[in-house]
């Protein structure tokens, strides 16, 4: 028997007095100690119960960047509940199809977090009244059961809803060593906001789960401010995307941090220039992950077994990870689709949109990730990119159809195609080339994006051109239009 909530607050039970939580300020911090980090949880999980749901029950969250999305993510965790965190950037269209895909028995919601109005809606006020009431009994069940659902961007352009059992926490104790070299001395400072997966993993679970300190900056915080939160809270673990150390190294050179014990990076590539540089900044090494929304990071450089150049590193030990053609296995050397074991205990349940897609990603025993790589003797992976057209835009995995689709409706438009495309060196965004009988008023544009895409899925770019190219079979060639731009710019 197993819940996930209470796997995660264990190590605190030993160190209740320690401090478990600093949310940064630049006048200080507002600290939360072990025991007051579970009696919030448990209190959270007690008030979800008195509102009449009952374990199983769908809860969507529809919160900010505060310390109420862990509060209620663990909370509903703790009582069998089962969560859906979800962006605050969502826009209302975006979030009322959430809804209707899910239908959720509660919504969470802060009242500057965009969401329709609905009677199954439990405000942010009574959520923070929660945390007095008396501890829920934890409830306990089959570690494979469903425990939280987060929504990835499809290949078909239909967000999916990915299902986690309560045992997936397992599998990032596997990080521990093959990517954090965590302990439970460590105090871990990650850049994103709360509501971010990577962040409510990276950044407090893992911590908590080991007994050590997360350090989050309140909502808000600029890049030119972390170095002092970094000195002046002796953070020992620095966690980001990949954009947070350019950002980091392009606003400031004070970069003396003697507590620090080296970075973490995940979302997307870290380019290798930007590694070095900050390792000329801070003398430390920032080490790697790779994973997906379907699977916990399984990929990673660490500090006992660092990144050959040009590599993210191994598979991390307990994991099984092949490198497939549709022959199966490929030879050292030789490019291939990263597979993902199923008994991997961090491999998502199910899709609960589509039920059977979890099958067709299936060859033999393993899941097929729909990124190309090359794994060389010693086991390290080279990453090559997606052999779909699936983009990046600042650790988020987008789909060009969910845009196109999105901007489909923009008056006076003919067509539309939707990619990134390199803007300068290591910096993707992503650019709508579309046809029309003139061009078309920009600002419109970006309104029309506004409304109906949240922000990291709005187009940077708008060009008008003749003609999209098409292949033989009539499909917009993505790829042309990357070379087109590359040739253009």
């Amino acid at each position: 028997m197993f819940n996930m909530a209470a796997y995660v607050l264990d190590a605190g039970l030993k160190t209740p007095g320690k401090v478990a939580l600093s949310l940064l300020t630049p006048e200080g911090s507002d600290d939360w100690t072990y025991a007051a980090l579970r009696a919030a949880v448990l209190g959270t999980g007690r008030g979800l119960l008195d509102t009449g749901l009952r374990a199983g029950d769908i809860v969507l969250m529809r919160l900010g960047n505060t310390v109420d999305f862990p509060l209620a993510f663990l909370g509903a965790l703790s009582v069998g509940l089962v969560p859906v965190p979800t962006s605050a950037a969502l826009t209302l269209p975006e979030t009322a199809r959430i809804i209707a895909d899910l239908s959720p028995s509660a919504i969470l919601h802060a009242p500057d977090v965009a969401c329709p109005a609905d009677p199954r809606v439990i405000s942010l006020a009574a959520m923070r009244d929660m945390r007095a009431l008396p501890a829920a009994e934890v409830h306990m069940g089959d570690p494979n059961r469903l425990g939280y659902v987060i929504y990835t961007s499809g290949t078909s352009g239909t967000p999916r809803a990915v299902g986690h059992a309560h045992r997936a926490i397992w599998a990032r104790q596997m990080m521990f060593e093959g990517w954090y070299g965590l302990r439970p001395s460590d105090r871990v400072l990650h850049a994103g906001a709360f509501n971010w997966t990577y962040t409510l993993g990276t950044g407090l679970m893992d911590p908590w789960t080991m007994g050590a300190t997360a350090l989050i900056a309140r909502a808000g915080t600029s890049a030119a401010e972390l170095p002092a939160y970094l000195r002046r809270d002796k953070a020992t673990l620095f966690a980001a995307a990949p954009g947070v150390y350019r950002q980091l190294l392009s606003v400031t050179c004070d970069l003396d941090v003697p507590t620090l014990r080296h970075g973490l990076s995940a979302g997307e590539k870290l380019p290798d220039r930007v590694a070095q540089a900050w390792h000329d900044a801070t003398g430390t090494y920032v080490y790697e992950a790779y994973g997906m929304s379907e699977c916990s990071t399984f990929i990673s450089s660490s500090p006992a077994h660092p990144a050959s150049p040009g590599a993210l590193g191994r598979p991390q030990k307990g994991r099984r990870v092949a490198l497939l053609s549709s022959d199966g296995p490929v030879p050292f050397g030789t490019e291939g689709t990263i597979a993902v074991h199923k008994d991997d205990p961090g491999l998502m349940l199910v899709y609960l949109n589509a039920p059977t897609e979890m099958a067709s990603r299936m060859q033999g025993e393993w899941f097929l990730t729909g990124d190309q790589a090359i794994m060389d003797q010693d086991g390290q992976i080279t990453y090559l990119g997606r052999n779909d057209d699936m983009m990046n835009a600042g650790g988020y995995r987008v789909s060009p159809i969910e845009v196109e689709q999105a901007l489909s409706g923009v008056p006076g438009l003919t067509a539309l195609a939707a990619t990134d495309v390199e803007v300068k060196d290591d910096t993707r965004v992503i650019a709508a080339f579309y046809t029309a009988p003139t061009p078309l008023n920009e600002a419109m544009l970006r309104g029309y994006a506004e409304s109906r895409l949240a922000r990291y899925k709005q187009p940077r770019l708008y060009i008008h051109l003749p003609e999209l190219p098409m292949g033989g079979n009539g499909k917009v060639l993505r790829r042309a239009l990357r070379a087109w731009f590359e040739a253009n710019s």
